[in-house]
């Protein structure tokens, strides 16, 4: 079963010849410098997403808590 899958992208002539020496300088393949990348990527745009949901929910649970104290108050 092939695990692997290729992409074809259209990169920034810098870019790409940066990758080129730090393949070469790093005795590493294009390909995996490539999929480092990606996958820091993936996690930067994962933790961006949580952080973000993570602050909706405390504006949620701030307004969930002054209602719960309300409550309370309201029983004593």
């Amino acid at each position: 079963m092939q695990t692997k899958r290729k992409l074809s992208l259209t990169i920034d002539r810098n870019v790409y010849q940066a990758i080129e020496e730090a393949a070469a300088a790093g005795n590493r393949k294009k390909s995996h410098i490539a999929q480092q990348a990606l996958e820091l990527w993936l996690q930067k745009e994962t933790e961006a997403k949580m952080a973000k949901g993570y602050e909706e929910m405390r504006e949620e649970n701030k307004a969930f808590a002054e209602l719960t104290f309300e409550a309370q108050r309201e029983t004593f």
